[in-house]
């Protein structure tokens, strides 16, 4: 069983980048991870885990992905009570608002959620790689 589930969703590879760094920091730790696509798992599999970290690009108006991830997470934050999350994820446009609505719904469910989430603006620099691995080493500790 792994220590962390690391599930994410990306559109044009800038959030699978983030999540690769975030598992690189989660390993460096000694985590053992299970790092999968949102289409990879049932969201009701999210029960099992006590550490998840979740990654999903801003899309439209600020929102999640709502083809997949949003129905996902629709169904996944039913099982967050009490569980310690992290969140990241892209953005191309505006501030990365769609983070603090998503911050917002993760608080309402009852998880422990670490720091503020992780945004970045379009493809991450070489020093944002950096922040990603530093924080699943981060989440690792939590």
């Amino acid at each position: 069983m792994a220590d962390v589930l690391l599930v994410y969703w990306s559109g044009t590879g800038n959030t699978e980048m983030m999540a690769e760094k975030i598992k690189e920091g989660l390993e460096n730790a000694g985590v053992f991870v299970d790092y999968k696509k949102v289409d990879e798992m049932s969201p009701s599999e999210v029960s099992s885990y006590e550490k998840v970290v979740f990654g999903c690009p801003s899309m439209g108006v600020e929102l999640l992905e709502e083809d997949e991830f949003e129905p996902f997470f629709e169904v996944a934050e039913k099982e967050l009570s009490g569980k310690k999350v992290a969140l990241f994820g892209s953005y191309g446009w505006g501030e990365g608002e769609w983070m603090d609505g998503w911050i917002d719904r993760v608080k309402e469910t009852g998880a422990v959620l670490y720091e503020t989430g992780l945004k970045v603006n379009s493809t991450p620099s070489s020093e944002e790689e950096v922040a990603c691995v530093q924080f699943g080493e981060g989440f690792a500790k939590f």
